[in-house]
């Protein structure tokens, strides 16, 4: 490698370290004086009351409603301004079922010196619902029904009216409807089966597709094994959720008809992109005749009648059915704090925040939701702290904010979050966190327990530090627990102090750990520890990557690098090629230009070197022990700088039967140039704003 290189690798490399320490700082948060001004709610207060604390004789009370508040605020701010040290509301243990959701806008908005707050009361558990509980059950007796399912069951099912408790709008089983949850768990749609998949046994070859060699067809229609699918023929409308041909791309269809003689299966349009292939997996849903496991429910959207086979006795369980699209949406409002709240039942995302400066979520807990934890959009300074998201139906937090064509940061922030068993519904694509645009830092957050990705990330010069991930792509293949792909001018993000571990696929079959897919570029990857992953590292055709001072125990392999773009995907590159030499430019980003040439003086090798070769990488002062080393294409290998890596040496652990990677003063990694790993501040930390401690 020459010096030339060697050279611009290690200018760029302190760049980037030193814009990733202007980043370490937390983003704004409202002050934490104390408020001029507090004002209460309570279910049990009264929307005309002025929102004291409690009612004593000759006085009213708190307020009843979220929107109350809210609105007493306006009018505090129309006759003379918020008073010095903001304004908190303060919510009374109980339940908030939302007639709608939450909406604040820019006339909501608190400033740096006078924040608004809405928080949960000292000790108090308050819980805020975009559900309608539903209490009328009965059991199911009618012999049209009962016929239908299976004896085993006669006499354990049950039946609600959801018409008589005013719910009318059921959206649809495809995704986004309605939802049911007993005792703050969320119940199974009726399925079979009731665990895993059966796999397709054919396709039938009417438009076959062929890519790379793996083959199979675009019509929806397949060959089953078996008979179950007989007990199909009259369900109104049947789905099936499948990986139709990828491993990592999953859709529900529905059914348009199913032939039992000949026993093939027919799927309604629009059919899945990719097609579909023997051997690929599904499962069946909203079926009424496969309500055979206890927690399994179905709706006839027709009737508006629920069919539930409880897990429990119905007595004294609280039955709730998701009914709004969201529970709070903060559009331009800044300076705002939502903290300790439980909010759950929404459709769709939880919390939404837009165009906003310096607000935050904190404390809260997450669940239950029909699609995000919280998502944040433009503005600046945004953060989700300390919060606990679970048992969503797609990611956890997504932070999107900062100007790519200037590369302005926007500095939101994701810390101290525990994130788990999400993406419940929507399978793919959908992760703990996803960060996108430019100057974002995703730090101290457990992830887990996931069937994808647990953090995706695209654009620029973010900060991914300090988090702990593990048990995360367990339903897909060719998937990384940390991912991004195909773009040139993506450059800059520093990941770093990350613990990944027990991370290898759906059935042991293999993904990656920090996954850098399809030429992904400018990348730093220093500091982390892994443990257990396959590919640890993956460098997939990318350039002007490091990868140092990590520590890899028994992963198989540590590093994966590859020339992609030199043989099967250089189709993907074919046209960045044009685009640069054309009009110098990369999908749009003029990146030959300031400030991108700037900022990644290396980008300049696209056009003085081979473009689609994997030059500019580095693997440094690297820990390797146990497992295999490396996985690298023959043609990748010279383009390589490999310095100073200590492979198969006894590093010298602490305790390394108790995972503790730290190294004794005595190890040889020290010759090398290692740098200590601050192994203890890596992952979640006890702060005031947490909500809960310790972790459970």
């Amino acid at each position: 490698m020459n010096a030339v290189l060697t050279s611009n690798l290690k200018i760029a490399r302190i760049l980037t370290a030193i814009l990733a320490m202007t980043m370490t700082t937390a983003p704004e948060a409202p002050a934490a004086q104390e408020p001029a001004l507090r004002l209460h709610v309570s279910p049990h207060g009264d929307d005309g009351w002025s929102g004291r604390r409690a009612r004593v004789e000759g006085q009213d009370g708190p307020f009843a409603s979220l929107e109350r508040a809210r609105d007493e605020i306006r009018r505090i701010k129309a006759a003379g301004g918020l008073p010095e040290g903001g304004v908190t509301v303060e919510l009374a243990a109980g339940r908030y079922q939302l007639a709608g959701p939450l909406e604040l806008g820019a006339e909501d908005s608190g400033t740096p010196d006078a924040p608004i707050t809405y928080q949960a009361g000292p000790g108090a558990e308050v819980r805020v619902l975009g559900a309608r509980r539903i209490t009328a059950w009965k059991r199911l007796t009618d012999p049209s029904v009962l016929k239908k399912l299976d004896q085993t069951v006669h006499g354990k099912v049950y039946q609600a009216d959801l018409l008589a408790h005013g719910v009318t709008d059921y959206g649809g089983p495809g995704g986004g409807g309605l939802e049911l949850f007993l005792n703050d768990e969320p119940m199974t749609l009726a399925r079979w089966p009731n665990e895993g998949f059966v796999k397709i046994a054919d396709v039938l070859k009417i438009d076959p597709v062929d890519v790379r060699g793996t083959k199979g067809d675009r019509a929806g229609k397949f060959v089953y094994d078996g008979d179950r699918p007989r007990r199909w023929k009259d369900e109104k409308e049947l789905w099936l959720h499948g990986y139709w041909f990828w491993d990592w791309s999953d859709q529900r269809l529905k059914v348009e008809s199913i032939d039992t003689e000949a026993r093939v299966i027919s799927l309604a349009p629009p059919q899945h992109g990719y097609g579909y292939r023997k051997g690929q997996w599904y499962y069946a849903l909203n079926a009424l005749s496969e309500i055979d496991s206890p927690g399994e429910w179905y709706l006839d959207r027709e009737s508006g009648i629920l069919y539930f086979y409880p897990p429990s006795l119905l007595e004294n369980a609280v039955v709730l059915v998701s009914v709004l699209p969201q529970l709070i949406k903060l559009d331009q409002a800044s300076h705002v704090s939502i903290q300790g709240l439980v909010l759950e039942g929404s459709r769709g995302t939880a919390v939404t925040i837009s165009g906003a400066t310096g607000s935050r979520i904190a404390g809260c807990t997450i669940r239950n939701t029909g699609g995000q934890g919280v998502n944040i959009s433009g503005g600046s300074r945004c953060s989700v702290i300390g919060c606990d998201i679970y048992q969503t139906a797609g990611g956890g937090i997504r932070l999107n904010g900062g100007d790519r064509r200037t590369l302005t940061p926007a500095g939101h922030l994701a810390d101290n979050n525990h994130i788990h068993d999400f993406a419940r519904w929507y399978r793919m694509h959908h992760a703990g966190v996803h960060v996108y645009g430019v100057g974002n830092r995703v730090s101290h957050n457990l992830i887990h327990d996931a069937p994808h990705t647990a953090i995706f990330f695209g654009g620029n010069d973010h900060v991914i530090e300090l988090n702990e991930i593990h048990s995360v792509c367990l339903e897909s293949n060719d998937a990384g627990a940390i991912y991004a792909g195909r773009n040139w001018t993506m450059r800059g993000t520093v990941i770093r102090h990350n613990y990944l571990h027990h991370i290898n696929g759906h059935l042991g079959r293999g993904c990656m750990g920090i996954y850098l897919d399809d030429m992904f570029c400018g990348t730093q990857v220093t500091g982390n520890v892994f443990y257990k992953v396959t590919r640890a590292a993956f460098i997939g055709g990318g350039r002007d990557i490091s990868i140092e001072n990590n520590i890899f125990v028994d992963c198989n392999p540590s590093l994966h690098v590859d020339a992609r773009a030199m043989g099967w995907a250089g189709y993907h590159s074919d046209g960045w090629v044009k685009e640069l030499t054309e009009k110098r430019t990369h999908l749009g980003i003029p990146l030959l230009k300031s400030p991108y040439i700037d900022r990644y003086p290396r980008i300049e090798t696209l056009v003085s070197g081979d473009p689609y070769a994997p030059e500019g990488n580095l693997i440094a002062r690297n820990i390797h022990w146990g497992g295999r080393w490396d996985e690298i294409e023959t043609r990748a290998r010279p383009m390589l700088e490999m310095a100073d890596n200590l492979l198969e040496v006894d590093p010298q652990f602490v305790d390394a039967a108790r995972h503790n990677y730290a190294l004794q003063k005595s190890s040889p990694a020290w010759d090398i140039g290692f740098e200590p790993i601050p192994f203890g501040t890596i992952g979640l930390y006890a702060d005031e704003l947490r909500a809960s401690w310790p972790d459970r």
